[in-house]
């Protein structure tokens, strides 16, 4: 089992249905403050999906969640089951799906899953190793936007990203390397955009599989964006691409290979 906490992680993991609940505790105090009505909703959610509501003093939510800043909700849940790399694959064309290399800070991982889900991807792919797990905190930090995510996690990324691309897709790494804007890149085919770790960027292997390398032009003195902030750069212009305009999926044999990872 493990916990969720936080008015937002608890209420969208409710509304998703994608979670087994054990319980759900809910702060006395916080039941006679500005945040009663929220919570109460909460409990009218969770006790309509037949799920136990406790409430308990703050202290015991604090000692339960292990910080203070669980604004006076936390539900024990069990653990979130990841889906294959293949189940990203259903679903109509055109996909998007996002790969996460290696990114550590889970407030990051957090809002870049928030961002995720509000850009319409089709699935995340995580790793393993050297990475932030999907926590509580990084749970909290995606505002209960990560429940209603298709996630995958796997220990090899250049494998799978090997293997999404022997599937149709394009592999597009975000890398200040890159020659082409991001801009100018167009993201209406299946396509896998992958975001490297903080200040280190991608792995020297991953670069090199991927199909292209894009980048975000910088005005300013400072050389890049966090990696949080660069992923809801492209995320969006993806999203806006393909919304404007639907493309026939591209297969990458029409396609000419112009990455620089080759």
């Amino acid at each position: 089992m493990e916990v969720l906490y936080g008015l937002h992680p608890v209420e969208e993991a409710l509304r998703s249905g994608a979670r087994q609940f054990d319980h759900i505790c809910v702060a006395r105090e916080r039941l006679q403050q500005g945040e009663a009505r929220r919570l109460a909703e909460i409990a009218t959610l969770a006790r309509g999906a037949g799920v136990a509501v406790r409430t308990e003093p703050r202290e015991a939510l604090s000692r339960l969640a292990g910080t203070t800043a669980h604004q006076g909700v936390v539900a024990v849940v069990q653990e979130r089951a990841f889906l294959a790399v293949e189940d990203l694959l259903e679903g109509p064309e055109p996909r998007l799906v996002l790969a996460l290399d290696g990114i550590e800070d889970p407030q990051n991982l957090g809002a870049l899953l928030r961002t995720a889900e509000g850009a319409g991807v089709d699935g995340v792919l995580l790793t393993e190793r050297r990475s932030a797990p999907l926590s509580a905190v990084a749970l909290k930090a995606s505002a209960g936007a990560a429940e209603h995510l298709r996630l995958a996690r796997v220990v090899n990324l250049v494998r799978a990203l090997e293997m999404l691309q022997s599937r149709n897709l394009w592999v597009v790494g975000l890398d200040e390397r890159g020659t082409t804007d991001y801009d100018r890149y167009d993201f209406r085919s299946n396509t896998v955009i992958v975001l490297g770790r903080e200040g280190a960027g991608l792995h020297e292997l991953v670069r090199k599989t991927c199909d292209h390398l894009l980048r975000i032009p910088m005005a300013g003195k400072v050389d890049s964006l966090n990696v949080s902030a660069a992923g809801a750069v492209v995320l969006f212009e993806a999203a806006r691409q393909r919304r404007s305009t639907v493309a026939e999926p591209a297969s990458r044999a029409a396609k000419p290979q112009k990455g620089l990872g080759s």
